[in-house]
């Protein structure tokens, strides 16, 4: 029996989907036959990633501007609609780390990560859910991060936006499932990408003792999960947090 994701003819967004995670799960999206816009403040990656899309034999969209600015998602939004007429998959993926201790926090820290990693989401699901509710279906998928399920020293502020971020999705599920739409959450865990690659060799080591299949997560790992939960085969999974970490979390 063939468990292949047939996307064809569905419309999906990722934020973040230049690089590392959303990357990934943008190129997922597409190999399954999905159409992909992403959207993120560098233009230069943006375009870049877009190409990339768009030579798998898919309409590929890149949209430029940053989730903690109103105009520019409402802008993106409307050249979205313009472009593709509506979408069936919403991944909010674009996240950002200002880490330090509480007591030395600048309050400009803490609001710049609730900002895109929290209100960034609700930018885009806001516009998202009022389109979804008319055609009576859709796939949210919201990246969190095994730091707002169990806490990390220095990243309070990471901490509460990926918190906030599993609770507003929670909420979400509810108002919307009976109009056929589902709200799901992934955490990831310690997953390979630029930030991992710049820690030292002895930090990397600390990391893998603490999991239990003894490796980091690769951004396919996390991609998989994200095609599976924007498909028809978790029609009947909403309001679920999936921790996608080898273990750590148990």
């Amino acid at each position: 029996m063939s468990l292949e994701i047939d996307l064809q003819g569905k419309r999906a967004l990722v934020t973040g989907g230049n690089r590392g995670i959303g990357r990934t799960i943008a190129e997922r999206l597409a190999e399954a036959g999905a159409d992909v816009a992403v959207f993120a403040r560098s233009e230069e990656s943006v375009t870049e990633a877009a190409n990339a899309l768009g030579e798998r034999g898919i309409r590929s969209l890149g949209l430029v501007g940053d989730v903690s600015s109103d105009e520019d998602v409402e802008r993106a939004w409307d050249r979205l609609i313009e472009e593709f007429g509506g979408l069936d998959v919403l991944v909010n993926n674009a996240g950002i780390t200002r880490d330090n201790l509480l007591l030395r926090m600048k309050p400009e820290d803490w609001d710049a990560v609730i900002d895109v990693n929290l209100t960034g989401a609700y930018r885009w699901c806001r516009r998202a859910v009022k389109q979804m509710v008319r055609q009576r279906s859709g796939h949210i998928v919201n990246i969190s991060s095994i730091v707002g399920v169990i806490g990390n020293p220095g990243q309070a502020n990471y901490a509460a936006s990926k918190a906030g971020l599993i609770g507003f999705s929670k909420s979400l599920a509810v108002e919307v499932a009976a109009r056929g739409i589902t709200v799901n959450v992934i955490a990831p865990g310690f997953i390979e990408t630029e930030m991992t690659h710049g820690m030292g060799e002895a930090a990397q080591a600390g990391f893998l003792e603490r999991i239990p299949l003894g490796r980091l997560g690769s951004t396919r790992d996390v991609a998989d999960l994200a095609v599976f939960l924007a498909s028809p085969m978790s029609d009947y999974i909403t309001g679920q947090v999936i921790c996608v970490d080898g273990g750590l979390t148990r």
